[in-house]
Order: structure tokens, then C-alpha cells, then sequence
């Protein structure tokens, strides 16, 4: 597996997109609306992603938000096999927010582990 994005919370991805792409060089890769959130990826040099999540509807980001406030959300790593990866993490007893892969943004398959099980951070496997 191998980095793939930092997901990020926010009220409003078009402001924060401008701020890391001056700061950071990090021009946008990537825009849609997806399953209740305005979804925008900034790629970094070297490879990667932050994907900022911005909600059009109520939805599992618009209450973190109003848990949590903005900020990161999850940490994705990329896999060629997101089944196979959600079994490995079964086996070794891991609690899983899915347990079957399902449609993500950009058109990929995805999958979340539960942050109970990994140290307090929402892991996400991507299958490109």
C-alpha cells in the first residue's frame, strides 16, 4: 500500500483549495459533488492528495463538523486489492466501518476502517 490522500473537513473547500494552493503548489486535481459533499482534490508534488470535503447536504461530514469542527478527517491509502485489504484487516481483528467495498469519490472503490481499531485515525483503502 502506498499514501493516497489526507481528507479534510471543511465549510468551505473553494476558499481552502485557494489557501494550499498558494501555499502549498497544489493546484486542483479533481472537483465533484459526491454523496452529500463538495469533494475537491489538490495534488501535491510527489505524489498524492488532499481531498477536501465540503457538505451540500446533511451526511456523515456535516456532522463531523458540527462535532469535531474542521480538520482532517481521514488518511487514505492506496491498494490494488480493497477486498483482499478489508479481509487482511478482519483477520487481524480490526472493526470495520464497511464491510464490503463501496463507490467513492472519483469513481473509485473504497472502503473505512473504524478509528477504534487503528489508533484513533479513520483509515480509508482506495482501489483506483
Amino acid at each position: 500500500m502506498r499514501f493516497d490522500h489526507v481528507g479534510v473537513a471543511t465549510r468551505d473547500a473553494a476558499d481552502l483549495a485557494d489557501l494550499f494552493d498558494g501555499l502549498l503548489d497544489a493546484p486542483v486535481a479533481h472537483e465533484e459533488t459526491f454523496d452529500g459533499m463538495a469533494v475537491v482534490f489538490l495534488e501535491l508534488d510527489g505524489g498524492g492528495y488532499f481531498e477536501l470535503l465540503e457538505p451540500t447536504a446533511g451526511g456523515a461530514i456535516a456532522d463531523y463538523l458540527d462535532r469535531e469542527g474542521p480538520g482532517i478527517h481521514h488518511v487514505a491509502l492506496a491498494t490494488d486489492d480493497v477486498s483482499g485489504a478489508l479481509d487482511r484487516a478482519r483477520d487481524l481483528g480490526i472493526d470495520l466501518v464497511d464491510e464490503e467495498p463501496r463507490p467513492g469519490a472519483w469513481g473509485h472503490e473504497v472502503a473505512f476502517l473504524h478509528p477504534r481499531s487503528t489508533g484513533g485515525v479513520l483509515v480509508e483503502f482506495v482501489e483506483h
